[in-house]
This record gives C-alpha cells, sequence and structure tokens, in this order.
C-alpha cells in the first residue's frame, strides 16, 4: 500500500498546527509527526486529492504562512520513514511505549514493544499518552475490555498486562489487524482476540470497558454501538479529537445514556471518560 506524504511549515507554529491536523483528519489523512516548524501527514494514495488541500480554509487564512511538499512513499520505503521520526512514550514513569530499535527500560512497570508499520499514527502520540495514562489509574482485574480501531492494539495490549479477563480488539484496515497480531505475540499477549471489521462486528457483545481512540466522525457515528455494548455502569474511553469537538461528542454520548465523568487534554488532543447510567 502506498502512501502519499504531505510536509507542512507553518507559522504561527502552535495553532496553526492544531487547526491544520484537525482538518486534514476529515479528509481521510491518518497519521501525523510533529517537526520542529511543522509537521508531516500521510494518507493512503487512493484517499488523496490535491484539490481538497486547496481548498483547505487555514491555507487561505492571511493570518497564517503555510508551506507545504508532497512526497509519493512507497509501501516498502514506509519502515525507513517511519523510523526516522518515531519516538518512545513515556506514560507518568510506569509504561514505556517503544519500538525494537529502542533499548528496554527495565525501571518501568509496563515495557510494552510495538512495532506499527503502516497501522500507527506517530504524531498522535497525545492522544495515546491520554489513553494510556487513564488505563494506567483505573483497574482492570478481572474486566472485560474492547480495543476499537485498535490500530497497533496498545490499548489492548496494556489492558492485558493490567489483568483484564478479555480483551478484543478490532480494526477495520488490513494493516491494523495484521499489525496487531504481530505486536500481540511479541509482547506474550496471545489472549487477545483480534477481528477485521468495524463497529458492525459487535452486535450483542458486552464489555465493562470500551476504548475507543480513533476520530470524531467514526466516534459520533458509533457512539450508539459503543453504548450498546456496554455493560450497566461500564467504562467508555474517547480520544482522537480536539478540545473542539468536546461538546458535539457529549452530546451524542448524552442521547445514549452515557455520563462524562472525567476528561482531559494534552496540546488540545482530549479524551473523555464517560460512564453509562
Amino acid at each position: 500500500m502506498d502512501y502519499i506524504e504531505l510536509k507542512f511549515k507553518v507559522e504561527p507554529l502552535e495553532v496553526g498546527r492544531d487547526i491544520l491536523i484537525a482538518q486534514l483528519a476529515e479528509i481521510e489523512f491518518e497519521s501525523f509527526v510533529d517537526l520542529e516548524d511543522g509537521f508531516l501527514a500521510y494518507i493512503q494514495k487512493e484517499f488523496f486529492d490535491s484539490e481538497l488541500i486547496e481548498d483547505l480554509t487555514l491555507l487561505k487564512n492571511e493570518d497564517f504562512k503555510i508551506d507545504y511538499q508532497i512526497k509519493h512513499i512507497e509501501d516498502q520505503n514506509w519502515n525507513q520513514t517511519w523510523e526516522e521520526n518515531f519516538e518512545p512514550i513515556n506514560v507518568e514513569e510506569q509504561c514505556y511505549i517503544r519500538a525494537p530499535f529502542h533499548e528496554k527500560k527495565l525501571d518501568f512497570k509496563y515495557d510494552i514493544l510495538i512495532d506499527p508499520k503502516m497501522s500507527f499514527g506517530t504524531g498522535h502520540h497525545e492522544t495515546t499518552y491520554l489513553m494510556v495514562k487513564r488505563l494506567l489509574n483505573m483497574s482492570l482485574d478481572n474486566k472485560k475490555v474492547l480495543d476499537m480501531g485498535c490500530g497497533t492494539a496498545v490499548l489492548a495490549i496494556l489492558s492485558k498486562l493490567k489483568r483484564a479477563s478479555y480483551v478484543e480488539a478490532i480494526d477495520i484496515d488490513e494493516w491494523a489487524y495484521n499489525n496487531s497480531l504481530e505486536n500481540i505475540r511479541n509482547n506474550n499477549c496471545e489472549g487477545i482476540v483480534v477481528k477485521k471489521g468495524g463497529a458492525d462486528l459487535l452486535g450483542d457483545k458486552s464489555f465493562d470497558i470500551v476504548l475507543a481512540n480513533i476520530n470524531r466522525n467514526i466516534l459520533l457515528n458509533d457512539m450508539k454501538s459503543y453504548a450498546h455494548c456496554l455493560n450497566k455502569g461500564g467504562d467508555l474511553l474517547l480520544s482522537g479529537f480536539f478540545k473542539t469537538d468536546v461538546d458535539i461528542l457529549i452530546q451524542e454520548a448524552n442521547k445514549n445514556k452515557l455520563t462524562l465523568t472525567f476528561t482531559e487534554s494534552k496540546n488540545d488532543w482530549t479524551i473523555l471518560h464517560l460512564m453509562k447510567e
């Protein structure tokens, strides 16, 4: 699978980068890598439309100076591109999420080995951080956990390491499905059930905890399915969106008898912890 890489230079950086990433996520861009003066954005070649880029409102805003370059990334070259940019994630000095070429840290309670390949959005480390941090503060003993839109299955793996009794990981992408299986093996968590598909796979299943680190539109579309499969009093953790999306997500959650119990943001990326009434 070939990808298109866009390298953006943004001024002013902080506000402009966040807004632009949010707009790109709406037109099928799936991973982002922060740079000192901008960021890299990746999209599957088949979904790339240069006219949609030119129509982005921020590019027409005179308050921002934005330049970008387009590069074709062939499938076999992706790992090198990713390796040059990926940094390990240290969450609260408790969980270390690293790649095979990173040195193992012995002083972390949870050391998770992830080889993300195409299924990892390295620029979304804030959302991964927020989800992992929240899980670290929850008891998962004997809980049934669903990792929806699992990507690398990092959240599913952590759930299993925290002694969840049953963990299921689902992703619609073929790369994510295969990568999840690989990462699960590498972390000796073979008990995790991995499936390829979407929310339609949930049916009448029930879970104590549902994790969904995806994007606003999918979360809004599938909120009803998440609520349906969540046990009474169960926890739904959502991330993959910005602060500006919080109100509309909470409105949809309330329609499905889900109540907000906790929220936190990191560089404007946000997590919502909801509970089923």
